[in-house]
């Protein structure tokens, strides 16, 4: 059985996330040095924007 063309994912559209998952928001910290090991909690990080 074949898949419709439309369920497909196309590798042509780029979609821009304005909303990171928790451990991409502490990578990002980490990063920028925002983040300290041992004394930071993974609840009520800052606001963080995606690197562009």
């Amino acid at each position: 059985m074949s898949q419709h063309k439309s369920l497909r994912g196309s590798s042509k559209i780029v979609i821009k996330r304005n909303v990171l998952q928790r451990y991409e928001r502490v990578e990002l910290l980490k990063k920028r040095g925002l983040w300290k090991e041992g004394t930071s909690r993974v609840h009520n990080l800052p606001k963080t924007r995606p690197e562009e």
